[in-house]
């Protein structure tokens, strides 16, 4: 057996409102959409580089999973995100997106920042120093 992939689902309130975010804001490319239509979305697939995130409306994922019917949208999710050119994309961020935790060097070898997104997800970018 082996893991060959990961591709986070996020739980979203509005879609459409989550793809204008993600490309206008982040410059991610939308990939996919359910319906694809675009009308009344309640899925999504977005990439920026060779990471996907997907992004489901919320009562269709609790549809879907019938266990998560009490989760938050958001409930404190972090995703790290690994990534070169750092330094551009922070200068690209900063006054566009809600960066929560500005740019600094870890003790782990990292240079990174965090930004919150519209539906409370938590995204750090980071690159080896």
């Amino acid at each position: 057996m082996k893991l060959e992939k990961l591709t986070p689902n996020l739980m979203v309130e509005d879609v459409q409102q989550t793809i204008n975010y993600y490309h206008g804001v982040l410059a991610f490319e939308k990939i996919d959409t359910v319906p694809e239509n675009g009308e009344d979305l309640v899925w999504a697939r977005m990439k920026k580089g060779e990471v996907e995130i997907m992004f489901q409306e919320e009562d269709s994922l609790k549809s879907d999973i019938p266990e998560i019917r009490h989760e938050k949208i958001g409930g404190g999710t972090t995703l790290f995100i690994q990534m070169t050119g750092i330094q551009e994309y922070y200068d690209y961020l900063y006054s566009s997106a809600d960066v929560v935790v500005q740019m600094k060097e870890t003790f782990y070898g990292m240079k990174e920042f965090t930004i919150r997104d519209i539906n409370g997800y938590y995204l750090t970018f980071a690159e080896p120093i």
